[in-house]
């Protein structure tokens, strides 16, 4: 039986097409894509995302078994911290990508993927053994609205949002009288904020949003332009650009993996080796060079020899060009400026190797 949000028949009363994705019947656009995109990028959208996973970890040893699951070094977070860091297996393959929250001392918020929520608490349970740590998962008593855009903290002040908070910070408080866990974090290369709350307050929440926010443009967003949005922000997408036989390395997620870690971690040795002598294969930044769309799984050759395939692309609404992210062979031939070819219909189409992100992101916040 497919699963539905706690906010569901708000999307149905907006006329929204729904769809099924990860086991969820979710809505993929109100209006046009495009529409939604630009909108975002320009004032305000509300996305529900509530088919994220929440997990607790709470427990004396709670820092010491995350730093035994992830790369990222969960010693120096501070209260009300977050890192984004992935979860492998012990041959440094990506089981999930995660954000973590410090909420306190022994006690961490860690938001998991749709799809990969019960594999994380499977691969948590069997790496719990010896830990003094209790796994709550909270995935179904919560809602998560993400609201993103330029225009975001000027709605989140109208609704009484005093607090300062730097970029992928987490605090506890209330917005219109509403308890909840206010992270400024997103998935769409904006500046913005979620909002996590217990299931019964959502729908309220999510009236006001869209009420209070009409003075700033704001619209309902769909997973349609969501993904169009992580992919011009180059942010990979679990089953798509990450999976368990790829490492963080080969994702380009190196700048997540510090060096100077000394506790131990599943997959540690592999992900430090490529880190130090390079991984056999790459992902980049593909920009088409002519109208055609290149399509998740599609062939990439090089001088004629295939050597990768993409795993994200579509329609970028701001460049007004095709884009994607493909997996290559990693040698130095294939880099910024060079041009690839990607099969498509039985027919070669060139595109040229771009940098990523390829647009600029403005999701970090600035102090004036």
């Amino acid at each position: 039986m497919v699963k539905k949000t706690y906010l569901h028949e708000k999307h149905i009363e907006l006329g929204a097409k729904m769809v099924d994705f990860a086991g969820w019947h979710m809505p993929v656009q109100y209006r046009s894509i495009i529409e939604e995109h630009k909108n975002v990028r320009e004032n305000v959208g509300l996305f529900d995302v509530s088919h994220m996973g929440e997990v607790f970890v709470v427990g004396e040893d709670a820092e010491e078994f995350l730093n035994k699951l992830v790369p990222q070094n969960i010693s120096k977070l501070t209260d009300g911290k977050a890192v984004y860091c992935q979860l492998p297996n012990r041959d440094g393959g990506l089981i999930d990508d995660l954000i973590i929250y410090k909420l306190k001392t022994n006690t961490y918020l860690v938001i998991c993927n749709a799809s990969r929520v019960d594999e994380d608490i499977n691969w948590m349970s069997l790496n719990q053994r010896g830990y003094n740590i209790n796994l709550d998962n909270e995935s179904h008593n919560l809602s998560l609205l993400a609201v993103q855009g330029p225009k975001a903290v000027d709605l989140m002040h109208k609704l009484g949002y005093t607090d300062d908070q730097d970029s992928f910070t987490i605090i506890e408080g209330k917005l219109l009288n509403i308890p909840m866990y206010i992270s400024r974090t997103g998935y769409t290369g904006e500046d913005g904020f979620e909002l996590l709350v217990i299931n019964e307050y959502a729908e309220h929440l999510w009236d006001k949003l869209l009420e209070e926010g009409k003075e700033f443009n704001i619209m309902p967003i769909g997973l349609g332009a969501r993904d169009t949005l992580r992919l011009e922000a180059a942010l990979p997408l679990y089953g798509n650009d990450l999976d368990e036989n790829t490492t963080p390395v080969e994702a380009g997620l190196s700048w997540s993996i510090p060096k100077d870690k000394l506790d131990d971690y599943n997959g540690k040795k592999i992900i430090m080796e490529q880190l130090e002598n390079g991984a056999p294969k790459k992902l980049i930044g593909l920009k088409m060079l002519d109208k055609s769309i290149a399509r998740h799984e599609y062939e990439v050759y090089y001088q004629g020899e295939k050597v990768g395939i993409v795993t994200s692309g579509g329609v970028s609404p701001m460049l007004n060009a095709n884009i994607a992210m493909a997996y290559v062979k990693n040698i130095k031939e294939i880099c910024a400026g060079s041009v690839v070819q990607v099969m498509i219909r039985e027919k070669l189409h060139d595109a040229e190797v771009v940098k990523r992100p390829f647009i600029k992101k403005r999701n970090k916040v600035t102090r004036s």
